[in-house]
């Protein structure tokens, strides 16, 4: 799979080794960029460039982090709404964690395309 459709479509499926670089990835950058813009409160008010900058690199992590846990709900053969559990306090992370990040995909072919592990 490419790196753009990896990153930034909600087709397909993946297994959990590209979920986890994905993910391990994007909560590195969010403690990069945090450090890189600092804390911001009513002594030090943030500014509209930093504001815009901080909105945009949200959207791009949200959509970066929703295609790929698509992609590996997908693996899982459950449709990709299953994210929407991300939205139940604690009990849904927990949910995620286990079903995306420690559960083996289906084997073999499913409606959402091919088992790239059971191709090699």
């Amino acid at each position: 799979m490419q790196l753009r459709s990896l990153l930034f479509s909600f087709h397909g499926r993946i297994n959990r080794l590209p979920y986890w670089v994905v993910t391990l990835s994007l909560i590195g950058w969010g403690s990069i960029f945090q450090q890189l813009m600092g804390s911001y409160g009513p002594e030090n008010p943030m500014t509209a460039d930093t504001a815009l900058l901080t909105i945009v690199n949200l959207i791009v992590v949200l959509w970066v982090g929703l295609s790929v846990q698509v992609k590996r709900w997908h693996d899982r053969d459950k449709s990709g709404w299953w994210a929407l559990i991300n939205l139940i306090p604690v009990i849904g992370q927990i949910w995620v964690f286990i079903e995306c990040g420690i559960l083996r995909g289906s084997s073999g072919d499913n409606r959402f395309g091919h088992d790239s592990i059971s191709e090699k």
